[in-house]
């Protein structure tokens, strides 16, 4: 199954692990020692990361390597600047409103 990488941002744990391995490559049980829950709590996030693309496990010998693949972060990005670009423009015409509704209180 191939899940959205919304999915994968809408979890703290998940948003924690994935800025975790921004930094490093780590192996699972590494992963797992930074938090309080559970290691199959821990694999199942890892998996739908897995997943949602913006993590890649790579085996050496006994050990498996979790890598964080950012690129698929590009998506929000460019969903969440569509908004942004929206509330510039409003805030801009209420800052515009003000100023004029100011200098007419003035007058």
């Amino acid at each position: 199954m191939r899940r959205d990488v919304f999915q994968a941002i809408s979890d703290p744990t998940r948003r924690k692990i994935i800025n975790l391995l921004a930094k490093k490559s780590m192996n699972l049980n590494a992963v797992a020692d930074k938090f309080t829950i559970s290691r199959p709590a821990i694999s199942k996030h890892i998996k739908i990361l897995t997943e949602c693309g913006l993590v890649q496990i790579r085996v050496e010998g006994r050990e498996r390597y979790c890598e964080a693949k950012l690129k698929k972060l590009k998506q929000v990005s460019d969903w969440s600047d569509k908004f942004k670009n929206f509330w510039e423009e409003k805030l801009d015409a209420l800052e515009k409103h003000l100023s004029n509704t100011n200098k007419n209180y003035e007058k």
